[in-house]
């Protein structure tokens, strides 16, 4: 039977779902019931018959007429299925629900008899904009700190310090004091999980071990030894520590401090690739300027597709909300991966879960200003000329001359998303107004460092599983 042959009435549902209704004509269900005996009579073995050439009523006998119906019914069900599709152009995303169970609908199956079907699938949404020009975003602009470059500096000559003994003088801040100490908690005098060590280096630096050890430290000689009252912080690692106060018995072993280099040409030979200190503040200062415009142009691009997204009408289908949050979850293990963790004990079936779960905002955030991107592309007849795509993708198949297994076609596909996000993105600056607000209270820094919600979670399941050589020494650390 042709899928011409079958009336097929389709029912928005909520949700970007379609309920797709198909009326089964009685001949195809009879065809496909003759189609099941044929198929199961070549399974079935009797002796005294040749294989498929087993009488009918013996066959029906033997596998029973609820099985031959079953699977009748199975592959009718899966067949108009697909010729539904094809008839009416549905674009499905995965596979189809019946309107009720399988068993009801079996119940109601005869054979030779006219049938109808209903089942629902979700379908790919369609993002609507109510409006593209004008939008009006706010955004923070970054600018260029000509401080930092002093910072950026130092840091290097701090990299680049030889390490010296220090004599005739107390712990002072920013040396490297080892020390031997054994904590306990104040309120029961139990010790420290971890919190002991024979020998370690601490740097003399502030917020590098729990407040107070450090202050406790400087000032001390080599060979004193005293007791440091610390409180651990609230956000402590170890709930159990959190709030809690400590004392530590700390012996200064040793003292050492770090030479910096002179700040010169010979500095910036050793620290980069300039010549001189001059080329090498000047490299710095540019890369610092670069580096404020694309935060700048990030928030602004940010702003802008938040304006957008809440112009878009759209309906997310469950199957592609779901698809997403996996896709998150996968990119959070990678991550893990590379940092050189074991993702397969990490990732146990209750942390997927609570990062599926967490991960389900960001996921549902994601698909709304990818669909927001598309409606406006669409809306606005914006593309990328090929002439483009073919430039930009020899650019970058020169960058991965020596990488292996890259599939054309996805590295063309990905080449082009990125080329007409850029395109639509510059469209959306043109038309429309982003003006400059505050700083946020939150350091830049800081923002950087902070954890997205799943990698919070994992990291969490990291900390109570991992066991290394240094825990025990490393528990006072902040």
């Amino acid at each position: 039977m042709s899928a011409a042959s079958l009336k097929v009435t389709t029912t928005s549902r909520p949700g970007s779902r379609l309920a797709v209704e198909v009326a089964i004509p009685a001949e195809r269900s009879q065809a496909s019931y003759e189609e099941a005996i044929t198929r199961l009579s070549r399974s079935v073995n009797l002796p005294g018959f040749r294989k498929g050439k087993v009488p009918r009523t013996v066959l029906v006998q033997q596998i029973g007429a609820l099985r031959i119906r079953a699977t009748a019914l199975e592959t009718l069900v899966d067949s108009v299925w697909r010729d539904a599709l094809a008839q009416e152009t549905i674009e499905a995303l995965g596979q189809p629900e019946l309107s009720g169970s399988f068993e009801e609908l079996l119940d109601t199956f005869k054979p030779g008899e006219a049938l109808t079907v209903t089942m629902e699938t979700d379908v790919a949404p369609s993002p609507k904009l109510k409006s593209t020009k004008g939008l009006k975003a706010e955004a923070e602009s970054v600018a260029f700190d000509a401080a930092k470059v002093d910072e950026m500096l130092e840091q290097s000559r701090r990299q680049l310090a030889t390490v010296v003994p220090v004599e005739g003088r107390k712990a002072e801040k920013g040396d490297i004091a080892v020390v031997g100490f054994k904590g306990t908690y104040s309120d029961d005098g139990s010790e420290i999980e971890g919190g002991s060590a024979e020998s370690m280096d601490v740097d003399l630096e502030h917020g590098r071990m729990i407040p107070g050890f450090v202050e406790g430290v400087v000032g001390m000689a080599i060979g004193d030894s005293k007791t440091v009252d610390c409180t651990f912080p609230e956000d402590y690692p170890k709930e159990d520590a959190r709030g809690r106060k400590a004392s530590f018995a700390i012996e200064l072993k040793d003292l050492k401090t770090r030479e910096l280099p002179e700040l010169d040409d010979a500095f910036a030979k050793q620290a980069s690739e300039q010549e001189t200190l001059a080329e090498l503040r000047s490299d710095l200062e540019q890369r610092l300027k670069d580096d404020a415009e694309r935060r700048s142009r990030s928030n602004r691009h940010d702003a802008l597709l938040a304006a957008l997204v809440e112009q878009l009408e759209v309906e997310l289908p469950e199957s592609l909300i779901q698809q997403e949050v996996r896709n998150l979850v996968e990119q959070t293990a990678g991550q893990f991966a590379q940092q050189g963790m074991d993702v397969k004990s990490l990732f146990t079936p209750e942390l997927v879960r609570n990062l599926m779960e967490s991960s389900r905002p960001e996921a549902e955030e994601r698909l709304r200003r990818s669909l927001a991107l598309t409606a406006l592309a669409e809306s606005e007849k914006l593309s990328v000329d090929d002439a483009d795509l073919n430039a930009k993708l020899k650019e970058v198949k020169g960058q991965l001359s020596g990488e292996r297994d890259i599939d054309p076609e996805r590295l063309r596909q990905a080449v082009l998303d990125d080329l007409l996000q850029e395109k639509l993105l510059g469209w959306l600056e043109e038309n429309s107004t982003v003006t400059e607000k505050a700083p946020e209270a939150e350091s830049d820094a800081a923002k950087a460092n902070k954890p997205a919600a799943a990698k919070q979670s994992a990291g969490k399941a990291k900390a109570s599983k991992a066991k290394t050589d240094k825990a025990d020494s490393e528990s006072a650390e902040s």
